[in-house]
Parts: structure tokens; sequence; C-alpha cells
């Protein structure tokens, strides 16, 4: 009976010892996951941190103290309301990103860490977007993100945090500031309409006088050779008429009066072409005799025959035939070009 309770007893303290050893080893033994830091705190004393995998401490003098997440985590920003510089309220919103990087100093250099973070970059919100103006603070969002980045991660570090990334994601205006808005932006854009429409106009008009100027200075030359050319035309017209008249000069020096017939039918028959085509007469009045302008002809005749001998009327002569060996009637001219009694 004694034996019995004995063994009962000592079945219990074994399984009592093995029970306390099973707890030993597991207080002793800690694995910690990919992606997190434990710290180590001997009698409520930080001493170490813990990295993932296997790690072993000492049962019952130390004890793990924080469980801290050193990946890369994100906090949604609450809506601020924000006075601009330009006293325009509005309404504006974001998300931060931040990661661990010293355990031991998130965990026991400030309380609540993801509270104190989010109440720093609304401050730094609030602050820097408070000292622009409204157009300034919708145009530029990235300027915005880098100044609170740069700020908030400042003030961070001695927390052995990492402020990655801050973004804003929405900046809302009141309805009536944004109709104001709205009302301003078309009347800038019809303002740079005109400007571009009386550039057009302007430019139009420089091109039109340029085209038009190039053309008088076409037209001007133009009519430059054209008179020159006249001119050429009137001056060896003048030549040839001074030749002509000296020429018939020389031949009633020479006592040749045929000249003198000549140049008074030539006179006589220009004067009456220019009578028979003058646009403003339907009837000529000639009151001179036929015979008159034939005596001037035939005195033509006699000059031509005079200055280059028989042969000149040679080829106008008729051939033998019926004719021939009859004498030729010879028109009797009068001295200048008048026709014989």
């Amino acid at each position: 009976m004694f034996a019995g309770d004995f063994l009962s007893g000592t079945g219990i303290l074994v399984l009592v010892v093995l029970f306390v050893a099973v707890l030993v080893l597991l207080s002793t033994i800690k694995i910690v996951p990919q992606g997190y830091n434990y710290t180590v705190e001997n009698f409520g004393r930080y001493t170490r941190t813990l990295t993932p995998g296997l790690n072993i401490i000492v049962p019952f003098i130390e004890r793990v103290g924080r469980k801290l997440n050193m990946m890369e985590q994100v906090l949604d920003v609450p809506t601020q309301e924000v006075i601009t510089r330009d006293n325009a309220s509005v309404a504006a919103d974001g998300v931060a990103f931040y990661q661990v990087l010293d355990a031991a100093a998130a965990a026991y250099e400030v309380s609540g860490l993801e509270n104190a973070i989010l109440n720093l970059v609304m401050t730094n919100l609030r602050s820097v977007m408070g000292s622009m103006d409204l157009d300034d603070l919708l145009s530029n969002r990235d300027a915005i993100s880098e100044k609170i980045l740069r700020v908030v991660d400042q003030a961070a570090n001695s927390w052995g945090i990492k402020i990655t990334r801050i973004e804003i994601k929405d900046i809302n205006p009141p309805k009536n500031l944004v109709d104001s808005m709205a009302r301003q932006m078309m009347a800038e854009r019809e303002k740079r309409a005109e400007i571009l429409e009386a550039e057009g106009s302007r430019n139009a008009a420089i091109l039109r006088a340029e085209g038009e100027k190039q053309s008088q200075i076409l037209q001007a030359e133009g009519r430059r050779d054209a008179a020159y050319r006249e001119a050429e035309g009137r001056e060896r017209l003048a030549e040839a008429e001074a030749t002509a008249t000296r020429l018939v000069s020389d031949a009633i020096a020479a006592g040749d009066v045929q000249a003198i017939n000549y140049f008074v039918a030539q006179k006589y028959t220009e004067a009456l072409g220019k009578l028979a085509s003058a646009p403003n007469q339907r009837v000529v009045l000639m009151p001179l005799e036929a015979s008159s302008l034939i005596g001037s002809i035939a005195g033509i005749g006699e000059l031509a025959r005079a200055t280059f001998g028989d042969d000149a009327t040679a080829g106008a002569r008729p051939q033998a035939g019926p004719t021939a060996g009859k004498s030729r009637t010879r028109v009797p001219t009068a001295p200048y070009g008048g026709s014989e009694g």
C-alpha cells in the first residue's frame, strides 16, 4: 500500500518535472518571423534585439519586451481644415509611409508610435499648406509633399523611424471658391484666345504689307525697264530720222530734185494715213487732186531709178510676148508732187 502510494507520487513528480522542463524550453527558445524584431529585457531593462529566425534567451531572467514590425507601413492622414496664406479655406488629406529601422529606439524612445507619427504629419501638413497661396497649393502638390516629408523625417529620426513617402490625396476648396476659380479660368482662356487672334491679325497685316511693298517694287522696276526701252526706241528712231534727213539733204545739195519729191511724197502719204485712221472721223474731205498723190508716187519711182539705175525696174518689165515692143506711158510729174497742166 505504501509502495503504491510512493510510486504514484513519484509519477506525479516526474510529470511535474517534465512539464516544467517543457515550459523552460519554450521560454528559452524564441522563433522570430521574417519582417519582425523582438526586444529582450533583463529584469525590465533592454539588453538586445532578436532578429528573424531561432533565438535562445535565459529563462526566468530574460523575456521578450516588444514585438516590432520592421516592414514598411502606411498611415491614413485624416482630413484637415487648412487656412491658406490668402485666407482660403480648404480640406486636405493624405497618406504617410514609414518603416522601423531601429527596433529598440522605436520601442523605448516614443510611446504610441503610430499616433506620434500621425500627429506629426498632420501638424506639418497644416503648417506647410497654410504658408502657401491657394493657386500654389493646387498646382504644387509634389512640392508640398516634399516639404512635409523633409520635416517629419527629420523629427522622427530619433525614434528609429524612416518616413519614406508622404502623399497628398485630395485638396478640396469650398464650392463657391471652385465656381470662382472656374470663372477665372474661363476669363483667362478667353484672354489668351483674344491675344492669339490679335497676334494672328497683326502677322497677317505685316505679311500683306510686305507683299504689297514687293509688288510695288516689282511694278516700279517694270515701269523703269519699259521707260528705258521706250527711250532707247525713240533714240534709235530719232537717229534713223536724222540719218534719212541727212541723206535727203546731201541729195538736194548734190542737185537731185527727185529727193525733194521723195521727201514731200513720204510726208504727204503719212499725213493722209493719219487722217484716214482717226477714230473720231466718219467722213474725210480731201480737196486734193488724185493726180497729185500719183505724181508723188511717180516721183518716188523716178528717184529709185535715178539711184539704182535701170536695173532696179528691169524685173518689173514684161518679157517678150504679145505686148513686147510697145512703148510704156510715163506719168509726168510736176515739182513738189503736183500734176502738170
